[in-house]
């Protein structure tokens, strides 16, 4: 075996024709195509499924008994491969806590610094908080509980896991027999031993006393032997209430409010623990007013026979319940005939508010009431649901006591609000006493080390309090791609879809050189993209094609960009080359001054109360950095303000002063890049509504009128006609210990969904299943004489989508995939002609002759008397818009300003403008694209 190349030899996955390749290891190598050539079965589906099924044979006898259950890549022989990392667009976690900071870990390196050097102050005075004597201690004990009964508690454990099995016998011998352990009393044995995987609350029963006189000495005797075995903490009880209980101390505590402190650690400063987070909101920060004595009707019921008040059951969410109910029952362990009232009570919660594992109902509500289409469903969402900051935490999503702790006089919270680009020097001229310094300095070195690897690969306008679900996929994967930057792995495989998503051209080399340095720490860096300047600076480019579907998988040119340019078969290297290319419109559509969209006073977040004029019935490009303004300007205040308008919702609306010109508009769609559903069950098929229509035709065939099959019979979603071992999803989901879920074919459908009497019934030869595999291309044809499912399936293929297959599971397309699939639903509307269309950045996973088809289609709605208006940084798509709206010019707090507006040439005219300056190069006549030079290499 050669260890300077990953050998692939024969590799067959999906729409792969035997691929023989030789990747350079150590490398920066990118793998190009059309849309559906193959890059993502060569690179993720290949090399990077062997490379995790390879790791498994290493592990232990549990994780290699699911080897055989792992589908194997159809590959002949692979060799070279290190063990791999994938970072992909989609989302590492649906839990709403997870932060920009929790995911880089800067959050754990804050929790522990203020755990060991916050400065404490009371929550209720804000004096600084100090301890108290044990005499002050008995002193206000006696008069508090006075003439009371009154148990003594030493706490010896908080919130930790273990047996403790040494720490009961260490007791006994002291004289002590019981203890409260997680809320209950329990005698002490030599033989006691607690479950080891979850956290414990000790507290060890000093003496039981009446608060009298005579027992003065006895109470000070017990407080003292608590404070002893407690480490200076003594916990008073009456016994009556867990709200009459005290906690003491002789090292911390509030000398005008009596209140005292435990000593802080790192998870009271974790807003995903019970320990730290709001009890209110559960550490969110807001509060989704859900009203729970509605939605469950009768607690004494199982859930789905009487217990949940069925009005809930709209859109396809009674799928979701169903689906959250039989993962509980997994994960909890209770029946499905279980009363809603005998639920664990943790599974109550994760049914409404998720538990990180699984999204609960609220989440599910959110996404429908943010997600759909229909004006009915968000009615009824608003029965059961209304979000509002937490009442109790003011959204700062920890308890009080953890926001008394300061450093420098700012709480965790006020630190994690900072934009990385400020809290880089914030953080470098931090100064603490230097007696902590043994303590801080490696604390300080790990943050400062991360923020730094987050600026330098362009998100410096992120705040560290950014949620996760808030991010671009491209974002996403530029802060997965600087955490492992900072943990300095080698030898390592790292496979990425795309990271350059929704980077402008300016930024584009700070990412290129984080990819640099994690191959120049003797990585193989294999990236998916589409992006000139990524692969122009490539050690090595695979392009794959020569077009997409079962027209593509092969490798057509493997090489350095600078030896490929005579390559015939290469699509990519004629537009690199500049054979091919998308042209600048020989005339633009000129605004009409009586036809304007315009808006004032926009200050919403980072807008400096900014007036922006939008010409209608024209393609208009919103371009800026990252971070400049405008998901802000356009979604977050022209597309709620418009919505509520024409459709009378309640959406909360960005601030400004006014707008006029929406007379002109009656209807508003915004078609972004969330994904068309949360569930495998959602496809292309169901979401154009054009499974519905291959169902009814299966219902007509003869088989299924003699059998009294109806349309619901061959829907994956309903008992009757799907599998039920896998519930009409083809797989099986494997909970993999420390490594993420790894999913397999159902063993009883095969990965059919249904079952054999559903697959019996055929048309024109082929069952529902096999009809689902079809990609659109090979659809047009089978349903050619179907024109209402033809046409349909024509618009799919005319935006480049014709590699998809039918049932593609939504969970498995990329982001730009999900927005074309929307967009060509709207094409087969019929148009007003005074429609205004948002898109956020279409051009998400396109090669540049894809991107050709997007324009044809997008000028299309155009034609017709409709405006475009595009989020984007793709050059091609900038020049070749009507009207141009650039904001800047930086991101977070340097930008919100309109820069420069007008055509892309009066755009590049502009000196301020970042995007000007690279337009300027794209719209000169002469310019032609050739191969990678020292110099471009450089630039």
């Amino acid at each position: 075996m050669n260890e300077n190349f990953i050998r692939i030899r024969g590799a067959r996955e999906h729409n792969l024709k035997g691929v023989n390749l030789d990747i350079p290891r150590n490398k920066l190598v990118v793998i190009t195509g059309l849309s559906g050539s193959g890059k993502s079965s060569l690179a993720f589906d290949t090399i990077y499924a062997e490379g995790q099924r390879r790791y498994l044979e290493s592990l232990s006898s549990y994780a290699r008994q699911f080897l055989e259950k792992i589908k194997k890549p159809e590959v002949d022989y692979i060799s070279g491969l290190s063990p791999s990392i994938s970072i992909e667009q989609r989302s590492i976690t649906h839990n709403p806590r997870s932060t920009v900071a929790t995911v880089t870990e800067i959050y754990d390196y804050l929790r522990l610094l203020f755990a060991k050097a916050g400065d404490v102050h009371c929550h209720l005075c804000g004096a600084p908080v100090e301890g108290r004597r044990p005499e002050e201690v008995a002193a206000e004990a006696a008069k508090v509980y006075a003439g009371r009964e009154l148990m003594i508690f030493a706490p010896v454990v908080r919130g930790r896991k273990g047996e403790f099995q040494k720490l009961f016998q260490d007791v006994l011998k002291k004289g002590y027999s019981k203890a409260r352990i997680d809320g209950r009393e329990t005698e002490l044995k030599p033989d006691l031993k607690l479950r080891k995987t979850q956290r414990h609350d000790i507290e060890i029963l000093m003496d039981h006393l009446a608060v009298q006189d005579k027992n003065a000495k006895r109470l000070r005797e017990a407080l003292n032997a608590a404070f002893a075995l407690g480490e200076g903490y003594s916990l008073v009880s009456p016994g009556t209430s867990k709200k009459e209980e005290r906690l003491f101390s002789v090292k911390r505590s509030c000398v005008q409010c009596r209140t005292s402190y435990p000593d802080f650690t790192p998870n009271m400063f974790s807003f995903n623990s019970p320990y730290g987070a709001c009890p209110r909101c559960k550490g969110l920060g807001k509060y989704s007013n859900l009203r729970t004595s509605g939605l469950i009707r009768d607690d004494s019921r199982p859930l789905m026979s009487g217990a949940l008040n069925e009005e809930i059951f709209f859109s396809f969410n009674k799928y979701f319940i169903e689906d959250l109910l039989h993962d509980l029952i997994k994960t909890y362990g209770f029946e499905a005939a279980t009363p809603f009232k005998e639920w664990p009570e943790a599974a109550q919660e994760a049914f409404f508010w998720g538990d990180g594992e699984h999204g609960g109902l609220i989440e599910e509500l959110e996404r429908l009431f943010h997600e759909t289409a229909s004006e009915e469903i968000r009615r009824k969402v608003r029965q059961f649901l209304r979000e509002e900051a937490c009442s109790e935490c003011g959204g700062k999503r920890l308890k009080k006591e953890s926001l008394g702790v300061r450093i420098q006089g700012k709480t965790i919270v006020e630190w994690t609000e900072q934009a990385i680009e400020s809290a880089v020097p914030l953080f470098e001229k931090m100064e603490l006493p230097q007696r902590m310094a043994a303590v801080t300095a490696p604390i300080l070195k790990e943050i400062r080390q991360r923020l730094r690897f987050l600026l330098d690969i362009g998100l410096g306008y992120l705040t560290l309090d950014r949620t996760v679900a808030t991010l671009a996929g491209g974002e996403l994967q530029r802060i997965r791609l600087a955490a492992q930057i900072g943990v300095g792995l080698t030898g390592v495989l790292y496979v990425l879809d795309e990271p350059s998503i929704g980077l402008h051209p300016r930024d584009n080399a700070k990412l290129i050189t984080a990819l640099e340095k994690l191959r120049d720490l003797k990585n193989t860096v294999l990236v998916v993209e589409h992006d000139e300047e990524t692969m122009r600076r490539a050690d090595y480019l695979i392009d794959m094609g020569p077009g997409a579907g079962r027209r593509g998988g092969e490798a057509v040119a493997a090489g350095h960009v600078r030896d490929l340019a005579g390559s015939e078969r290469s699509l990519t290297m004629k537009y690199l080359t500049g054979e091919l290319s998308i042209a600048v419109p020989g005339r633009r559509k000129a605004p009409n001054p009586k036809a304007m969209l315009e808006m004032r006073g926009c200050r919403e977040h980072n807008l400096k109360r900014i007036d922006v004029k939008i010409p209608l019935g024209l393609m208009v490009c919103v371009t800026g950095v990252s971070g400049s303004g405008k998901s802000t300007l356009i979604y977050d205040t022209l597309y709620r303000e418009l919505h509520n308008r024409l459709w009378k919702t309640d959406y909360a609306v960005g601030q400004f002063t006014s707008l006029k010109g929406a007379d002109k508009i009656d209807k508003v769609i915004a078609i972004d890049q969330a994904p068309i559903g949360r569930t495998p069950r959602s496809n292309p098929a169901t979401y154009t509504d054009l499974f519905g229509l291959i169902r009814k035709l299966f219902s007509d065939v003869h088989e299924s009128r003699t059998r009294r099959y109806s349309p619901s019979r061959f829907s994956f979603n309903l008992k009757g006609g799907r599998c039920e071992v896998c519930r009409g999803e083809g797989f099986e989901k494997l909970q993999m210990s420390f490594m993420p879920d790894i999913y397999v074919q159902c063993e009883t459908c095969r990965g059919r969904r249904y079952n054999e009497q559903t697959l019996e019934v055929r048309y024109r030869g082929k069952n529902i299943s096999e009809v689902l595999d079809l990609s659109v291309d090979d659809a047009v044809g089978f349903f050619s004489e179907i024109s209402f499912i033809r046409e349909r399936l024509e618009l799919l293929r005319t935006i480049g989508l014709g590699y998809l297959t039918l049932g593609q599971s939504s969970t498995t397309l990329s982001g730009g995939e999900a927005q074309r699939i929307k967009l060509a639903f709207e094409l087969s509307k019929k148009s007003t002609g005074r429609t205004l269309y948002l898109l956020d950045e279409p051009t998400t996973g396109l090669h540049f002759a894809d991107i050709e088809h997007l324009l044809k289609a997008l000028f299309s709605l155009r034609e017709q008397g409709n405006t475009v208006l595009v989020i984007e940084h793709n050059l091609d798509v900038i020049k070749t818009a009507d009207y141009v709206i650039d904001l800047g010019p930086e991101g977070g707090a340097g930008g919100g300003r309109v820069i420069a507006a007008g055509t892309p040439e009066e755009i590049a005219l502009c000196k301020d403008s970042q995007t000007g300056r690279f337009l300027k190069e794209v719209l000169r006549p002469s310019r032609m694209k050739r191969p990678v030079s020292t110099a471009s290499a450089a630039r």
